[in-house]
């Protein structure tokens, strides 16, 4: 499928120049030398660092730069409550959602509360039998079970009437959220979200288990305690972050960088038994954990997060928080082994249901001239349908929806996903009068509708798309950087662009274009359709960079008979045979 590249706007060049010029370390630097840093200054200047201060502080985070926990609103009733249930012995219940934001923040939460209280216990509800945050379900239990209060985190900023609901019965809610509030907030205790229309807390985008941190952070002051003794928990932090695809600035890059450390340096027992299965470890003669490489965000995001997810879509997310909070190895093992049965399950039902997805819509003849997918199958499980949406959406780039049926209240269940760009949320809330149910952000939805209405919501879903998506937004987009010639290549900025990480939205791993190459005599086939070659510039001077171009084996032919081309790509770097050396990975090639 052929893709658009953008290039960012590069910014002010007395700006980039002046900032150059000051992270430039090297006296009397040649063209050549200076061109790094200015190569590093307009990437910078592109995240909005703009002084050498702001550099410094991206480049070297410090905990001195999280802000106080008690600049958010309700946080001195929130720490008030808890000292006064601690006090009057009333049982505390922690409350969050099952996917790994939420299983983290209770784990995280849950874990530094047992270390000096005993009543108190976790609460996950059930994905299908419950849905998503607060429940009736969930107050009944607490209810029922004594419990005097309720930390929910992850969710909760919506749920007026169950938190209504609790307050009839004498239980006090206290939300730690980081969602969109309505115009009201709910009748809890206490509302610590940052992004409370009446909040003047510097950062609006922790997650939830960020929210989660904060709260113990402020009880750890109260209780006049160490902030380092907090530090164990900011591996539930950093994959939270990394799972919920929160922006990586601000805090948020403070709590991941450390977060991260913390897993590189010394994980947490439940993590090292989620890891044992990996292909990034190894150990030593003592049996020892030890990783063969810097685990990043990205292994978060692939290795751990969809094991962690597995629980709750399978089973239960209770079994997460389990091996989050795990304190010994046996423990650890044991939920790991479970989660693990969990996560091939579920990879077979994905891998199966994505199979029938492609094959019924390469039955439909008409899907060429739709703007959008709907998909149905009775027997999908509902637990993979959002991962199948997102690889829909991969393969055909249009606004998706997938449905299942529910057979425990009778409904079709669809999971949406959308392109770049394209508020899909807002289409589903125009045809919320033939819903039950729906909820979710511009590009992520959940819904729910009888199946009566099925047919009358997939004409009007494909209206409204039609209506609303422009001909740019059907055609998938790669944001570029910088264009930089081939010559700026080096092993200097290599290793600075690592000092870029972690990762992730608004701070994503810098695309370069270069243009007017042409490929080398080094030129293979690897793989399954893999491009292995070298190119060098048709216009400037420069080595041959190997580069490797997963997927694009269908360009072999024009490169070897000496097409111009141009590239997009990431720099990485290659070991092979013992020889390490940088190494172009092409994002898209344009002839």
């Amino acid at each position: 499928m052929e893709k658009r590249w953008t290039i960012k706007q590069k910014g002010d060049s007395e700006l980039i120049g002046a900032l150059a010029r000051r992270l430039c370390p090297i006296e009397n630097a040649t063209r050549d030398e200076f061109r790094t840093y200015e190569i590093v200054a307009s990437l910078l200047v592109q995240r909005g660092i703009c002084s050498y201060e702001e550099a410094e502080k991206f480049f070297r985070p410090k905990y001195e730069h999280l802000h106080d926990s008690f600049l958010i609103n309700d946080m001195e009733k929130a720490v008030e409550r808890i000292m006064l249930a601690i006090k009057a012995e009333e049982k505390i219940l922690v409350y969050g959602d099952y996917d790994v934001d939420g299983t983290s923040a209770v784990a995280l939460v849950y874990s530094y509360l047992e270390k000096f209280y005993t009543e108190i216990d976790f609460y996950i509800p059930d994905r299908y039998k419950e849905g998503y945050g607060v429940s009736f379900q969930g107050v009944d239990w607490a209810d029922e079970n004594d419990f005097k209060l309720i930390i929910c985190l992850d969710c909760g900023i919506k749920a007026h009437k169950e938190i209504a609901y609790a307050k009839q019965k004498g239980i006090d809610f206290i939300v730690c959220d980081h969602h969109l509030p309505s115009d009201t907030l709910p009748e809890a205790w206490a509302v610590l979200d940052p992004k409370r229309c009446d909040s003047n807390y510097p950062y609006k985008e922790l997650s939830g288990c960020g929210i989660g941190f904060k709260l113990v952070s402020a009880l750890q002051r109260e209780r006049n305690l160490p902030f380092d003794d907090l530090l164990e928990y900011l591996d539930l932090v950093a994959i939270s972050i990394a799972a919920d695809v929160v922006p990586l600035t601000g805090e948020n890059r403070v709590l991941a960088y450390y977060g991260l450390k913390k897993i590189n340096r010394c994980p947490r027992i439940g993590l090292e038994a989620i890891l044992a299965s990996s292909n990034v470890k190894h150990e030593n003669n003592n049996g020892k954990l030890y990783f063969n490489r810097e685990l990043t965000l990205s292994d978060l995001v692939f290795l751990i997060g969809p094991r962690i997810n597995a629980a709750g879509r399978m089973e239960s997310g209770r079994l997460s928080v389990q091996l989050l909070k795990a304190k010994n190895a046996t423990e650890a093992k044991e939920a790991a082994e479970k989660i693990e049965k969990h996560n091939r399950a579920r990879k077979e039902k994905d891998k199966k249901t994505t199979k029938e997805a492609f094959e019924t819509l390469e039955r439909d003849a008409s899907l060429k001239e739709k703007k959008a997918i709907v998909v149905v199958n009775d027997n999908w499980h509902k637990g993979v349908i959002g991962i199948v949406a997102s690889r829909l959406v991969e393969r055909y780039y249009k606004p998706t929806i997938v449905f299942s049926f529910n057979d425990d209240d009778n409904l079709i269940t669809g999971s949406a996903r959308s392109v770049k760009d394209f508020d899909i949320y807002s289409v589903i809330e125009s045809c919320s009068h033939l819903l039950t149910h729906f909820g979710g952000h511009k590009f992520a939805a959940g819904l729910s509708l009888k199946p009566e209405n099925l047919q009358e919501f997939t004409e009007l879903f494909e209206q409204k798309v039609s209506e609303n998506i422009t001909e740019t937004q059907t055609i998938p987009e790669i944001d570029i950087d910088l264009e930089i010639n081939l010559r700026d290549i080096t092993q200097r900025l290599f290793r600075i662009l690592r000092q870029f990480a972690p990762f992730g939205p608004e701070n994503n791993v810098p695309i370069f274009s270069s243009t007017h190459l042409i490929g080398t005599d080094e030129i293979r086939i690897v793989g399954s359709n893999h491009l292995k070659l070298s190119v060098v510039s048709r216009e400037v001077p420069s080595y041959p960079y190997k580069c490797i171009g997963f997927g694009m084996g269908e360009h072999f032919d024009k490169i070897r008979n000496g097409y111009t081309f141009d590239i997009c790509y990431q720099i990485d770097e290659n070991t092979f045979n013992g020889q390490t050396y940088l190494q172009l990975n092409l994002k898209d090639l344009h002839f």
